[in-house]
């Protein structure tokens, strides 16, 4: 039987490579998102995928949303928790309060939300068990230049599957992080054009193919769950985060 894995975020960018690479394997894939359209490209284009549009701040949509992959599977082997967005570059003075409530809303709720959702599924199930991969970032390690609500966020994640990991020992249920850089999206797009250094200037960073990402996230998720990447970082090559600062 294929395995089946919920990608949210998964209409566009990251989720949308990473959902195509799963497909690929032969994985059933759900994909999570708000913007229906977009999940529906998706999975009219693959018979295995599930368009499942849900808002991953609300506890009853998500619910509903991986309740339907449950019921249409007979089980969840898997959740990539990838849904996340943020904002313009801004000093701490800057950032509206409105913006990084909304932020950590997404990022930081939305990601709890799914994995307690799918932690509660996968314990459930028979047999018991299951894989989480949080979507992390370099800056779970490092901030970038004017970014404190978006590196608040990825902290709180590296903390969120450390205490995953821990909890789901007991139910056979593995939890592992990918922290990315760069990887060419429309969110890293403004990479290419230049953004700004710690030292104050504007600078065009490398970026890499989010398929990169998406074969990473898959390597994970296929290896067998008495084995976990608790961390990985993938990024591209000359990107400055080795030194960054």
């Amino acid at each position: 039987m294929s395995q089946t894995i919920i990608i949210t975020g998964g209409g566009r960018g990251i989720g949308k490579a990473t959902a195509e690479a799963f497909l690929a394997a032969g994985w059933r894939v759900g994909v999570v998102g708000r913007t229906a359209s977009a999940l529906e490209e998706v999975a009219d284009s693959h018979e295995n995928a599930l368009a499942m549009p849900c808002d991953v701040s609300d506890e009853t949509s998500v619910v509903d949303a991986f309740g339907k992959a449950s019921e249409t599977w007979g089980r969840v082997d898997a959740l990539f928790n990838n849904a996340g967005v943020s904002l313009g570059t801004a000093t701490v003075d800057e950032i509206d309060v409105g913006d990084w409530r909304k932020l950590i809303d997404i990022n930081v709720t939305g990601s709890f939300i799914c994995a307690k959702v799918a932690f509660g599924l996968m314990r459930a199930q028979d047999p018991q068990g299951g894989r989480i991969i949080n979507n992390g970032s370099v800056s779970a390690y490092m901030p970038r230049y004017g970014s404190a609500a978006y590196t608040a966020s990825k902290h709180a994640i590296t903390g969120l599957t450390r205490s995953i990991s821990l909890d789901g020992r007991a139910f056979n249920i593995a939890c592992g992080q990918i922290d990315i850089g760069n990887a060419l999206t429309d969110m890293a797009a403004k990479m290419t054009k230049g953004v700004p250094q710690a030292d104050g200037s504007i600078a065009v960073e490398p970026v890499m193919d989010a398929s990169n990402v998406a074969t990473s996230v898959l390597h994970m998720a296929s290896l067998p769950l008495e084995a976990n990447v608790q961390f990985m970082t993938v990024m591209a090559s000359a990107m400055p985060y080795i030194g960054r600062g």
